[in-house]
């Protein structure tokens, strides 16, 4: 049996019965489980259990509000987080909390054993379908930042179907020079010289393009 005490929290009761009971059958030490940010924090200062799985998403405190507290009260408790949401932001603030793990609802009974064996031993656990997904994201903004801001909303313009002659009337450019941005938007981006190319890249990438 896994001793490292664990509470766990989720504001909907089917799926927090649901993990309990895939981690009690596996053997592991649960201690408490709460409904809410409030209780979870709660349990956490008055049982000090070693791990706390949270949803990151729950009345009163969020999972992330809970970390920050515990961050600032120099509480030892490892944090996981299962989230729904796969927010480039939301990533980012849990690894500056030092969160020891982060993995998605929807794959939590899929990953949450291998989570707890790696923050068991003091070894942080990012689900790769999360860092995979806000890996190419990066690549993304990255390339972006290459591009001037001309380049940037001819390509947004790209993304929103629209033909070299309309962009040029949309900017008062001409038919030519949209031509000329778009090949070294091209060449920057690092794409194939294909027909849509451009096209499929803009429509794949156009959140990042906001």
């Amino acid at each position: 049996m896994n001793k490292t005490s664990i509470i766990t929290a989720d504001d909907h009761p089917l799926l927090l019965k649901g993990l309990n009971d895939f981690l009690i059958e596996k053997g592991y030490n649960i201690i408490g489980s709460a409904n809410d940010g409030r209780e979870a924090y709660d349990l956490i200062i008055n049982e000090k259990p070693g791990i706390a799985i949270l949803d990151i998403q729950m009345p009163y405190l969020s999972g992330i509000d809970i970390a920050q507290k515990c961050k600032t009260n120099c509480s030892d408790v490892k944090i996981i987080l299962i989230t729904l949401h796969k927010e480039r932001e939301l990533y980012q603030q849990a690894k500056e909390l030092n969160i020891f793990g982060y993995i998605l609802k929807e794959f939590a009974l899929e990953e949450i054993e291998t989570c707890l064996e790696n923050v068991s031993n003091n070894k942080h656990y990012f689900s790769p379908k999360i860092v995979g997904k806000l890996d190419k994201v990066n690549t993304a903004l990255s390339a972006l930042e290459l591009l001037t801001p001309s380049e940037k909303k001819i390509l947004k313009l790209i993304g929103k179907d629209k033909t070299n002659k309309e962009i040029a009337s949309l900017l008062f450019i001409s038919y030519r020079t949209v031509e000329k941005h778009r090949s070294n938007i091209i060449t920057k981006l690092e794409l194939e010289h294909k027909t849509n190319s451009l096209l499929i890249w803009a429509k794949q990438h156009y959140e990042q393009l906001k």
